[in-house]
């Protein structure tokens, strides 16, 4: 299992969350994307997902703040209770003993970022 996760600000757009994908990796092999509950119905998410044929895991509060991130955001962790959404929603969603591919990456417009995890389909 590979999967995006995704962190993105009120305002997104379908091309911002293109660019961290494509930052992070791109979208070769995914097998879902994911991110915090309350964003996962977002229509730019919910664009990107038709693009590439994908369902949406939303990720629970609970779980986001479950996981150890790479990145360590202070804003972040005071508003959602983990360093990174991208690299948590992206460990939760892809399983119990997923790892990063790699830390977060940043959209050119600092809209969106994205974090890519694998995981055992087990």
């Amino acid at each position: 299992m590979r999967v995006a996760g995704f962190g993105f600000r009120k305002g997104a757009s379908l091309e911002s969350l293109s660019d961290a994908l494509a930052r992070a990796g791109g979208s070769g092999g995914l097998t879902a994307l994911a991110a915090p509950r309350d964003k996962a119905g977002a229509p730019c998410l919910a664009d990107l997902a038709a693009r590439l044929g994908l369902p949406v895991r939303a990720v629970s509060s609970s779980d986001l703040a479950a996981p150890a991130t790479l990145t360590e955001a202070p804003r972040v962790r005071a508003l959602r209770g983990t360093g990174s959404v991208a690299e948590a929603a992206a460990l939760a969603a892809a399983g119990p003993f997923a790892h990063l591919t790699g830390p977060r990456a940043v959209s050119t417009d600092r809209m969106a970022t994205c974090a890519i995890a694998t995981g055992d389909t087990t």
